[in-house]
């Protein structure tokens, strides 16, 4: 773990804090090339050789049934179930209200009338992790939007446990929030089955959710055949913290990212070099008690402890494009206002990550590696389409005929500008 002020850094390191985990995809291009394809080829007996290779399971069906939805109520903690529910509400909640904010649009000029119309995409695929643990929440994060913006059919794919069924709580989730189906396959072969679709899991024509790099790779490489959301990698957060902070606070929050994966990268920023020792020592007290200390502390690699003013600590930010941004400061709303990207961002100290993560409403798919620079987290447009119109009548294109045949005739596109020129029984001209 690095501990350096701000204006201290060496180029490399500041250039190795902010390009954090760039994807090598070429190195597992050929591998997850020949299983999209071998999907695509052969469907489900394909799933059914790479879920017994990959994960250890021999299926003959992938489609979770109603009795297993049944087996699954009947196997988890209700208190897991209501959690489950209460965290459903808050989500659609919040996602109910960013589809109030988009509307279908007329606007009326000089004889021209333009118009958007708004609608949903048809069929959705989510793919929710497996592997170290399981996410019910990805199947709420990812699903609610979906159904907010009106989409007709969504399915779910997650990888089966080992004794080849599907977790329990992803079941459960899936249920509370009416899926169209879940299916028991996950990695490179999951998302090869949704682009392409197989015997028993339909092509659709967006896939959401995050993943390993196979995954991420294969999310790449169908894309064309089919939408995404974007390339998500391992989890990260960037804290600010000044002289008012509470250093325990701030150690935790870098605990909880740390734990999801040995490649997270936790940064803290801070405006105190005081602080700065207080929450290392933090940090370190409270890794000897973590649950999952050996991830951690691989996950150190990734991490640093930056010191600086304010604005040098914003402007630090703003560079590295967190996915997870905390701001512990004495005004945090003033600090956001001068935060131009990040995926999502937490004010003060009683807002720590895992409430986003969870039930506090907003969306936990969120990008990284610097994607935030350009793209935004999971959310109800991510589901939909604008569809523009127009319609003029002959004095709304006689209003703009001139402009429109200048230029197509600039561009050599004479048969455009002979299109509007008859309609106004105009003479070519030669």
């Amino acid at each position: 773990m690095i501990i350096k002020k701000i204006k201290e850094l060496t180029k490399e390191e500041e250039e190795k804090i902010i390009n954090r985990n760039k994807a090598n995809f070429e190195e597992i291009l050929p591998t997850v090339m020949e299983i999209l394809k071998d999907v695509r080829e052969r469907g489900d007996e394909a799933l059914k050789y790479y879920t017994k290779k990959f994960d250890g399971v021999e299926l003959d069906s992938f489609k979770v049934t109603k009795e297993e939805i049944e087996e699954a109520y009947n196997s988890v903690d209700y208190k897991i179930i209501e959690a489950i529910e209460k965290a459903k509400e808050n989500i659609y909640y919040f996602h109910k209200k960013q589809m109030e904010q988009i509307k279908d649009l007329e606007v009326k000029n000089n004889g021209i009338v333009l118009g958007q119309i708004v609608r949903a995409i048809e069929k959705v695929g989510c793919y929710v992790p497996g592997g170290r643990a399981f996410y019910p929440s990805t199947v709420l994060m990812t699903t609610i939007p979906a159904k907010v913006a009106g989409c007709k059919e969504i399915y779910i794919t997650s990888p089966p446990t080992k004794e080849g069924k599907g977790n329990p709580a992803t079941l459960i989730a899936g249920d509370i929030v009416s899926v169209s189906g879940i299916y028991k396959v996950g990695g490179v072969q999951a998302i090869g089955a949704l682009a392409y679709g197989t015997e028993t899991i339909p092509k659709v024509d967006i896939i959401v959710g995050p993943g390993n790099i196979y995954v991420t790779t294969a999310k790449k490489m169908v894309y064309g055949e089919v939408a995404i959301d974007f390339l998500a990698g391992p989890s990260e957060v960037l804290i600010i913290a000044d002289e008012t902070a509470n250093a325990e606070f701030v150690a935790l929050d870098f605990i909880a990212q740390a734990e999801h994966d040995p490649n997270a990268s936790c940064i803290i920023t801070t405006t105190s070099e005081k602080k700065a020792e207080e929450i290392k020592n933090k940090i370190f007290e409270e890794i000897e008690k973590a649950e999952r200390k050996e991830i951690i502390l691989k996950a150190l690699k990734n991490s640093a402890i930056l010191i600086g003013d304010l604005d040098e600590c914003i402007e630090f930010s703003n560079k590295y494009a967190p996915e997870h941004l905390e701001i512990l400061t004495k005004n945090p709303e003033e600090v956001l206002n001068k935060i131009e990207h990040a995926g999502s961002v937490f004010l003060g100290e009683y807002s720590p990550v895992p409430v986003g993560d969870y039930a506090s409403g907003t969306n936990h798919v969120l990008p990284t590696s610097q994607f935030a620079r350009m793209s935004s987290g999971l959310n109800v447009e991510t589901f939909l389409k604008k569809i523009t119109y127009q319609k003029l009548d002959k004095e709304g294109l006689k209003n703009i005929a001139d402009i429109v045949i200048t230029l197509a005739e600039a561009e050599g596109l004479f048969g455009h500008a002979e299109a509007v020129r008859r309609r106004l029984n105009k003479k070519t001209f030669k």
